[in-house]
């Protein structure tokens, strides 16, 4: 336990602070926590902190953050890069999508379906091969394998406001044209332009998405978007933390 945070629960005469921190697609319980991180928007709490998945990804070395791993990707995120332009590299490569799944629950199935229906999809992950047990056994390496391929499905696993993951920056990041599924805030994260988003395409069966993966006009527009167009901070959540440890020792 860090030297810290085991000092400051020592201190307290009451019960130690509880803190509910998630990666996954699951409401906070403030009955039964005193603090928490997650990806909901609207929150207007003291003691919520939100922190999507992806800013777990991202190499922070240069505001004094180190440790964290992405070894299914195969490298941390570089906001230098996410803040460029995507670049018109991935028109020259094949047109065709790749998707990494383990699963294909819905809407996933759908939308793999709805892609299927106008371009080739190569296909990798647990969903696809019976004999990867799991993502750190699949012998992949995300990054690497994006590399010949011009777009990346990859959905999200659910829809909730602020419930954005790895995969839209992963994929951005790869050289590859995101196709995702989110809902609208998606622009509090991403700029929705650098992104192909089924989600409003459904009402119309998806009929949109052949006009634009064979219009090389309209996938043009995409190679001039950067994926984030404010640079995030890790500062705030420094300071939320720090906040929590004061409030331990009042």
């Amino acid at each position: 336990m860090n030297e810290t945070i085991e000092s400051v629960l020592n201190q307290r005469c009451s019960l130690p602070i509880t803190l509910f921190q998630t990666g996954e697609n699951i409401r906070p319980d403030f009955a039964n926590t005193d603090y928490a991180i997650s990806f909901d928007l609207g929150i207007s709490d003291a003691k919520h902190f939100r922190l999507p998945y992806w800013m777990e990804m991202v190499d922070w070395s240069n505001e004094g953050v180190f440790g964290n791993l992405n070894p299914r990707y195969g490298r941390l995120l570089d906001l230098e890069r996410l803040m460029k332009p995507l670049g018109d590299d991935f028109l020259k490569r094949p047109q065709v999508a790749a998707i990494f799944a383990s699963h294909l629950r819905e809407p996933r199935g759908t939308l793999l379906r709805a892609v299927k229906r106008q371009i080739d999809v190569a296909e990798f992950g647990m969903s696809f091969n019976p004999n990867i047990k799991n993502h750190h056994e699949s012998g992949l390496i995300k990054y690497d394998e994006l590399q010949r391929f011009a777009f990346n499905l990859c959905p999200e696993n659910g829809m909730f406001p602020g419930y954005y993951t790895e995969k839209i920056p992963e994929a951005f990041m790869a050289g590859c044209l995101p196709i995702t599924w989110a809902d609208d805030n998606v622009l509090v994260d991403f700029n929705p332009k650098a992104m192909i988003n089924l989600a409003p395409m459904s009402r119309n069966g998806f009929s949109e998405l052949g006009e634009i993966l064979h219009s090389p006009k309209i996938l043009s527009t995409y190679a001039n978007e950067a994926l984030l167009i404010h640079q995030p901070s890790i500062e705030p959540f420094k300071e939320f933390i720090q906040n929590i440890l004061k409030a331990s020792l009042s």
